[in-house]
């Protein structure tokens, strides 16, 4: 039997033109991805994205459209499952109450799972500084977009 794992993201630009990225350190690995995460079995994909938001980065948001789905095969870093990956433009509904990093993997304390998140401009951002190949392909998108 093959495992999909389905994935659901989302894309919060800024007013001044930045998108919110999570560093993050799990299972050894050091990776940097847009805030979001596995969908639970038994939610929707929007239900799922904003549980991820509020439990991730304690924020309300509005999903304002679908950016991209996975289109190629993807096998997971951390199993034998394939990927399959949403991404959603959202904008929060209030104010982020998060602490904002200006360093890659500037974690506060330790652990075995670790996150702090940056604001990077949309003009800086580069496929090379993501792990994964899905964001990779998700960043040369919204670099053509820009």
């Amino acid at each position: 039997m093959y495992q999909f794992n389905v994935r659901v993201y989302g894309l919060l630009i800024n007013d001044n033109n930045e998108i919110l990225i999570s560093d993050e350190q799990e299972y050894g690995m050091r990776f940097t991805k847009f805030p979001g995460g596995g969908l639970e079995y038994g939610e929707g994909l929007i239900e799922g994205l904003k549980r991820e938001f509020i439990e991730e980065c304690n924020a309300e948001i509005e999903v304002i459209s679908h950016f991209y789905t996975t289109d190629f095969f993807v096998k997971s870093a951390f199993n034998d499952s394939q990927v399959i990956s949403i991404y959603y433009k959202v904008k929060n509904l209030n104010n982020l109450d998060l602490t904002i990093k200006t360093l890659v993997f500037d974690f506060d304390g330790e652990g075995d799972i670790l996150q702090s998140f940056r604001w990077v401009n949309l003009t800086d951002l580069q496929p090379d500084n993501f792990l994964f190949p899905t964001d990779k392909h998700v960043v040369k998108l919204l670099m053509n977009k820009i």
